[in-house]
């Protein structure tokens, strides 16, 4: 496509964009530069969601091995051996493999889908589409943030493949388990993988949050203020600016890491034993590591909530058929968790002989940062309340998220309060928490977004009655396999253990831990439908017939079916009103490029 495309004028303090339409002939197209090295914002957002599906189906994968284990412990499974070899010996699986699963599960499922698979997707193809833009600030730079997410992916698998296997010390891979190569077999060649894999990340992360902050505070279209901004996109300018900030820190406390492995240097190591004799390293602390991790973990976790918040809102107000309540509230909100959650990382190390008096203070913003999240939950509620409710597989997803988000969170308030905490911590009431908070959630606002854009993808729906059935097994599974590990962490079950028959205080959980694996299986299935669903859709799926199949407000609707590079095929539309005016003077709804009469 020319460079006229991305043309530019602003007018006094309000940043907007007018392109000009390219009157040359576009450039010829490849296979390779329209598929793969592709510059289209809506291409790379493909690419992150299929990378991020393939990512989940492994990720997925490895819970449904380490769950076999943790819910029949004394039985053997051949099928293991033979896929698995010596990891798996005699069908049983190893101690050491157990950990490499849980912490590729945690990495992969927390980093590569739900960060990547995530932000990547939606980011990219609703950013330039819902504030009118060509295409994204810098397209090139937006090809290479997915090309070092897919270089972190193949390193990341290939650490699967080495004959020490992946790294396992846990997705937080704390010293001085992970500085110490001769700690474990985890910490071997798989720690470095997964060190340098993470780089990688991470610099795909700052390329791409640079380019959606610029984006979408210099590329909008003529009328669209930021108050006229969707919730989604303020949620994706929200979460760029979170990334842009914390993962630096990430970056820097990896790069000691790889120092203290490789160059002799003691950041995180000091007066270490191994086989009764001292290591040279002094002066280290492995608590400095923590507070550099939950720098950019907390954060992390916001990072991963706050793009499916701006989703859910969109889409709830589309489906309900109603204005969305306290639109203001909602921005407010997201700029106080974003703001909040750089305060309260110090929350995940309570036991760390923290301070009390800090620890209080943590407490303090901790329960905080509550009060944001419940503004949402009240105003998606108050939306719902008396709409025209379309129960669109999208809807359906939606409401699963705010549903989960309310039970998780509240069990936030148990673990934000740090007496409590210690007591909980490194329990299954912590999995169970954060899983349902933040894991399972996200996955319902993903699903969500992809049910309601897929027809903007790829010009086609997907099916209906697989997206019912994909959403019922899964919501109910979630709590099936979740809820009951709030009891198990209230009677004191350790998390990270691979066999727990053996303490008589925990056998009255045995059926459970069975049922839950059972449960565990037939939720990854139904992934597998879905899966079946996305694709086969792509290709057989019915066709999308008009502009604007949900009848929504925001300008991505006003483009065609299956929009080129550049999006519109004339001028892009001029923005004139806010993008919620539903059920309003008469009408069921009014696109924001209508003028006000």
């Amino acid at each position: 496509m020319s460079d006229s495309i991305y043309m530019q004028t602003e007018t006094g303090s309000n940043s907007y964009q007018r392109n000009s339409f390219p009157t040359s002939v576009p450039h010829k197209e490849t296979f390779i530069t329209k598929y793969i090295f592709s510059q289209d914002h809506k291409m790379i957002s493909k690419q992150f969601l299929t990378t991020g599906i393939i990512w989940a189906i492994i990720g997925g994968l490895f819970s449904v091995l380490f769950r076999l284990q943790l819910g029949f412990p004394e039985e053997r499974f051949p099928i293991l051996e033979t896929l698995f070899g010596h990891w798996a010996a005699g069908g049983m699986i190893k101690p050491e493999f157990y950990y490499a699963l849980t912490t590729m599960h945690g990495t992969v499922l927390i980093f590569f889908v739900l960060t990547a698979g995530l932000s990547g997707t939606f980011a990219n193809l609703l950013i330039p589409l819902q504030i009118g833009a060509r295409d994204m600030a810098s397209p090139f730079m937006n090809m290479l943030s997915y090309w070092f997410f897919f270089a972190a992916s193949v390193v990341m698998l290939s650490s699967l493949f080495i004959q020490t296997g992946p790294a396992a010390g846990g997705w937080t891979v704390y010293p001085p388990l992970s500085a110490l190569s001769s700690a474990s077999p985890g910490s071997k060649e798989g720690m470095d993988y997964w060190i340098i894999a993470m780089i990688l990340f991470v610099a795909s992360s700052l390329l791409g949050g640079l380019n959606y902050i610029s984006t979408i505070l210099n590329m909008r279209t003529k009328g669209m203020s930021m108050a006229r901004l969707p919730l989604t996109i303020w949620a994706l300018l929200f979460t760029a600016i979170l990334s842009v900030l914390a993962f630096p820190v990430l970056l820097a406390a990896l790069v000691l890491l790889l120092f203290d492995r490789h160059l002799g240097t003691s950041f995180y190591l000091s007066d270490i034993y191994i086989g009764g004799k001292a290591l040279a390293n002094e002066g280290g602390n492995a608590i400095l590591f923590q507070h550099l991790f939950w720098f950019l973990g907390h954060p992390e976790v916001y990072i991963i909530i706050l793009p499916t918040m701006g989703l859910v809102s969109e889409i709830i107000a589309v489906h309900a058929r109603k204005p969305i309540f306290g639109y203001t509230a909602m921005v407010v909100s997201l700029m106080a968790i974003c703001v909040l959650s750089f305060l309260v990382w110090a929350h995940h190390m309570f036991t760390t002989g923290l301070n009390p008096f800090i620890g209080s203070v943590f407490v303090l913003f901790t329960l905080l940062i509550a009060v944001p999240s419940a503004i949402k939950v009240f105003n998606w509620l108050t939306t719902l309340w008396r709409g025209n409710i379309r129960f669109t597989p999208a809807m359906l997803f939606a409401i699963g998220f705010v549903s989960l988000f309310i039970s998780g969170g509240l069990t936030g308030i148990w673990l934000g309060n740090s007496t409590i905490d210690i007591y909980l911590h490194d329990t299954m009431f912590v999995i169970a928490h954060f899983h349902i908070v933040m894991g399972v959630s996200a996955f319902f606002g993903m699903f969500a977004g992809i049910y309601h854009w897929f027809p903007k993808m790829y010009g086609r729906f997907m099916n209906n009655t697989l997206g019912f059935i994909h959403f019922w097994v899964t919501l109910s599974g979630a709590y099936l396999i979740f809820w009951p590990m709030h009891y198990e962490g209230l009677a004191g079950m350790p998390r990270r253990y691979l066999d727990k028959s053996g303490w008589a205080s925990f056998s009255q959980f045995h059926q459970l831990d069975a049922m839950i694996t059972v449960v565990t299986i037939i939720v990854f299935c139904v992934q597998l439908l879905f899966l079946f669903n996305y694709f086969y859709s792509i290709y057989k799926g019915r066709r999308v017939r008009t502009l604007n199949p949900w009848q929504a407000n925001t300008l991505e609707w006003t483009t065609a079916i299956r929009p080129g590079h550049g999006n519109w095929e004339d001028e892009i539309p001029e923005v004139y009103r806010w993008p919620y005016d539903y059920s309003k003077g008469g009408r069921e709804h009014i696109p924001q490029a209508e003028p006000v009469a």
